[in-house]
């Protein structure tokens, strides 16, 4: 009897600690996809940055009067490369994430602007460089919003697991307190769309 009992209380911590083991991986498989995911956006978003300074030095000459549009272009790029980069080292951190957020929000509003102010000069639309630099931060665009989905795919599955019962009572245990923040702009709804930049 003795045995018996021993055998069972065995197999009975075998069984938990598999389970326990089966939630860890899964809480670290899931948050290392998002981990990657975030990448994916950080890759596209650098990429988007480095197109935007090329961009407004190749309109500058035409635009020398809209020196404060240009000016301010560049300071809010700026500002959305450096919050990426605070965001970047701890995707989990709500407050970094909201910053850079709200950065990407002004940068949109800014290239917006640069966009109408550009709409307003022909010889633009027949300069070889803009239009095809306003071809690759167009695309880049659409590549931003594609990784940006993902991604807010892969928190959503994080997020659901660690909700769940019984993981919701372990992911504290584990290191895993908090849900992980999807990327929504400040101003979403005119990100739907990606900026017209293009001279077409």
């Amino acid at each position: 009897m003795p045995l018996l009992v021993l055998g069972v209380s065995l197999g009975l911590f075998l069984v938990v600690g598999l389970a326990l083991a089966n939630t860890y991986n899964r809480l670290v498989k899931l948050k290392n996809r998002c981990d990657n995911g975030f990448s994916q956006i950080e890759v596209q978003l650098k990429r988007r940055y480095d197109l935007i300074p090329n961009l407004v030095e190749c309109v500058r000459g035409y635009l020398s009067h809209e020196r404060d549009t240009l000016e301010s272009v560049i300071a809010a790029r700026n500002r959305a490369s450096q919050g990426l980069a605070k965001a970047s080292q701890n995707p989990s951190d709500n407050s970094a994430v909201n910053a850079w957020m709200g950065s990407e929000g002004q940068l949109a509003g800014a290239l917006g602007r640069l966009n109408f102010v550009m709409e307003a000069y022909p010889e633009l639309k027949a300069n070889e460089n803009v239009s095809q630099l306003s071809e690759e931060l167009s695309h880049t665009e659409n590549r931003v919003a594609f990784a940006r989905q993902a991604y807010n795919d892969l928190v959503t599955a994080f997020n659901t697991y660690r909700q769940s019962f019984p993981t919701v009572v372990l992911a504290g245990m584990f290191g895993y307190s908090r849900d992980l923040q999807m990327i929504e702009f400040a101003d979403r709804e005119a990100l739907q769309q990606t900026p017209e930049v293009s001279f077409a």
